[in-house]
């Protein structure tokens, strides 16, 4: 039976651990499969997370409890530590290059198919963005008999010039609530950055203060006369 997130979505957590568990499988292919701590660190990571978690012990071993009841993750069994590893492909059923776009989107939210491209090329290189968009059109028109779409389309936000692409696994997206998440994120940069450049302009004029400072005591030692200063006409 095909993974369908209309009946069984995934809670974050568990979509948290299991697309961490295909990237470790990706990117660090030497330690994987993974201990239970790895792969908290992992799903905890700062960098490359959206939104950051803070996974526990506990959460982690419950997803993966019922990751595995859903024939989404392996558990192995060695004689040191036990480990793990996704089946996220033919879990979810779909091609490798789909697994890796959803996973991507699960781990770093929504992506234009630029942005896509870009971030998976640890995991699969696609030969151009018109790759990309065809893999997120399959999974956007899955059939309801394979379980029904895995993806949507975002509509275009203010100023943007490409619509992004979020995912499914956990069942529908509030687009409303995600644009509000996005315009307060913004609001909140866009504060950052004025501060920063406010508090810059402040910085030089103080330095540029102290070199006119500077310069008047020079004139005054040689007895000549300072230089004109230069205003810039107010626009």
């Amino acid at each position: 039976m095909a993974f369908d997130p209309r009946n069984i979505p995934l809670t974050p957590i568990e979509a948290r651990v299991l697309a961490t568990l295909m990237e470790k499988a990706r990117t660090v292919p030497d330690s994987y499969p993974l201990t239970l701590n790895s792969l908290i660190t992992g799903c905890n990571q700062k960098s490359s997370r959206d939104p950051v978690m803070e996974v526990s012990e506990g959460e982690a071993q419950e997803a993966l409890d019922s990751l595995r009841l859903k024939t989404l993750s392996v558990q192995i069994s060695g004689s040191r530590t036990t480990r793990y590893e996704h089946n996220f492909p033919r879990g979810i059923g779909v091609p490798d290059q789909s697994a890796v776009l959803l996973a991507l989107l699960t781990l770093r939210g929504p992506q234009t198919a630029g942005e896509l491209r870009i971030n998976s090329e640890r995991w699969h290189r696609f030969a151009d963005i018109s790759s990309v968009e065809a893999f997120l059109d399959e999974l956007r028109e899955r059939s309801d008999e394979k379980g029904g779409p895995l993806v949507v389309q975002l509509p275009r936000a203010p100023g943007a010039r490409e619509q992004r692409w979020a995912h499914l696994l956990c069942g529908p997206v509030d687009i409303t609530a995600l644009q509000s998440a996005q315009s307060t994120a913004s609001a909140s940069t866009g504060g950052s950055n004025a501060s920063a450049l406010q508090q810059r302009v402040d910085t030089l004029e103080a330095e540029v203060a102290q070199l006119r400072a500077t310069v008047q005591m020079l004139c005054e030692s040689l007895g000549v006369e300072p230089p004109a200063t230069q205003t810039v006409p107010a626009e």
